[in-house]
């Protein structure tokens, strides 16, 4: 299969499947010298692994990481990093009934096209426990940006019809809910409307934000493979994103340059300031040095208890009820999914940025 590598300079291979023995990646390009251990790693992961909320999958993982190679001593040693999280919890009779079926809003049709084969136990590589091997890596991608004062608040913007009111705003709130929103009366609010959606057998899904700072300006590439060009690569491939927006996103369009362009102006100190980001720290395909703000669209969980109209391989229509454990909705788990992307992501073009100029250079190797 291919597509299951990431990065040039700072590049990643993520395998395994939802049902298989287990999960992990290979990091190559990590720098030597960078102080790692499990525990750096696992606090991220266990921000994505489920069972923890009454809005996700009940299934029951640890989710526990295991570095194979690629550190000594507690410090990166510049060969590829290998990581490994096992599956412990698996119930692959839950799916035997979709074997022969196609789940609407699920891989398994065009799995069946592209391969004549598919794993049909928890959706294999299409499954959204692929990203755990994601989240992994983000944490050695999110421990390199912090030697360079580079970081992330990441949250759940909203979910259904539920959005937080910016003016109530509390950072350390998103790690007090289940539900990764930073609004307390929004996130009692979006946790109404999940019990109602569950009552009716029932999804949602919803909106994350994420805000990266501290990255300097000259980052990423002015045409093909432009910063949020390759923001959007990494989101998208995230399996429930449907769409991603940077800055005033979709509400430019609708917006006159004069209210759209970010003025510019020197400060009393000389530096040089933006009176608005509606470009959301990219400018050119290049990072301005001003916060990159980016939203991402999940759609709700395709997997519900209802009964929906589907086919067969055979050719016959038919009703199917999916059962098994199921989130009915994933956008709190997908927050540090997302954020691992963007770290993976801006890792890989911090190192670019080094062979721009022949100034740089020299200063990383004189």
């Amino acid at each position: 299969m291919a597509g299951s590598i990431f990065g040039k300079h700072f590049q990643i291979s993520t395998w395994g499947e939802s049902h298989g023995k287990a999960l992990g990646v290979v990091i190559d390009g990590c720098p030597a010298g960078i102080e790692l251990s499990e525990n750096d790693i696992q606090k991220d992961l266990d921000r994505r692994k489920p069972g923890q909320s009454p809005f996700s999958t009940p299934r029951k993982e640890n989710d526990k990481v295991e570095i194979l190679s690629g550190v000594f001593e507690g410090k990166t040693t510049g060969t590829p990093i290998s990581l490994i999280v096992h599956n412990t919890n698996q119930r692959s009779y839950d799916y035997s009934e979709i074997a022969k079926c196609y789940r609407p809003g699920h891989a398994d049709f065009t799995y069946d096209e592209k391969y004549g084969f598919r794993d049909y136990r928890g959706g294999g590589r299409s499954s959204g426990r692929e990203t755990t091997a994601r989240v992994a890596a983000g944490a050695v991608a999110k421990k390199i940006l912090s030697e360079f004062g580079v970081d992330f608040t990441t949250y759940t913007l909203s979910i259904g019809p539920v959005s937080i009111d910016q003016s109530k705003f509390d950072k350390e709130e998103i790690f007090n809910n289940f539900l990764a929103m930073p609004d307390k009366d929004a996130a009692k609010k979006a946790a109404d409307y999940l019990y109602e959606q569950k009552e009716k057998e029932d999804s949602a899904g919803g909106i994350i934000e994420c805000i990266v700072t501290g990255v300097p300006s000259g980052i990423g590439e002015p045409v093909f493979e432009k910063l949020d060009a390759m923001f959007g690569k990494a989101i998208l491939s995230i399996g429930a994103i449907k769409g991603i927006e940077f800055g005033s996103g979709f509400s430019a369009a609708e917006s006159s340059g004069w209210e759209n362009n970010d003025f510019l102006r020197y400060d009393e100190n000389g530096n040089l300031t933006k009176l608005t980001n509606n470009a959301g720290g990219i400018v050119g395909g290049i990072s301005d040095s001003f916060p990159i703000i980016f939203r991402a669209a999940l759609k709700p969980t395709s997997s519900i208890h209802r009964v929906q109209q589907t086919v067969n391989k055979s050719g016959q229509n038919m009703d199917l009820q999916v059962e098994g454990r199921h989130d009915p909705i994933i956008v709190p788990r997908a927050v540090i999914v997302v954020e691992a992307m963007a770290a993976l992501t801006l890792v890989d073009y911090l190192f670019q940025r080094i062979f721009s100029r022949m100034d740089l250079i020299k200063k990383a190797l004189l």
